[in-house]
């Protein structure tokens, strides 16, 4: 099921935002992860939140208007449709989304090829300095 954020859900999703980016992102230091993680966890209330849960939370999606900060699927509920799921939720409400995602991070950047983005160009994540393609994708059926 998917719903929205409630405060309750914010240790949780902390917790999954850090072990996903740490395993995702193995070619960061884990330090800037964890460098980051008060300032992130003040930013999840303001951004929209979408959690994906069947018992606990298996995943979770942010956006800051049509922008997705991120989509997060705990480590053994990858590969089994969550992503997807919150994916076309959000699709289905936004006529236009953008993100971006290292160009290391292969995984992701087929499943967001396969979802039908376009990668519009590239960039250097100067926290990080990794190449980042910059991502959107259009609702074609309006």
């Amino acid at each position: 099921m998917i719903r929205k954020f409630k405060e309750t859900d914010l240790d949780s999703i902390m917790k999954l935002w850090l072990e996903t980016n740490i395993s995702a992102h193995d070619f960061i230091d884990e330090k800037y992860w964890r460098s980051n993680y008060e300032k992130v966890r003040e930013m999840m209330p303001k951004a929209t939140i979408y959690i994906y849960e069947e018992n606990s939370i298996k995943g979770f999606t942010g956006l800051s208007g049509n922008y997705i900060a991120g989509i997060f699927v705990e480590a053994n509920s990858q590969s089994k449709g969550i992503g997807k799921a919150l994916l076309d939720h959000i699709k289905g409400i936004n006529k236009e989304l953008f993100l971006h995602v290292y160009k290391k991070n292969e995984r992701a950047v087929r499943f967001y090829t396969r979802e039908g983005f376009f990668i519009e160009g590239e960039q250097i994540d100067t926290n990080t300095n990794e190449t980042e393609l910059a991502m959107k994708w259009i609702n074609k059926k309006d």
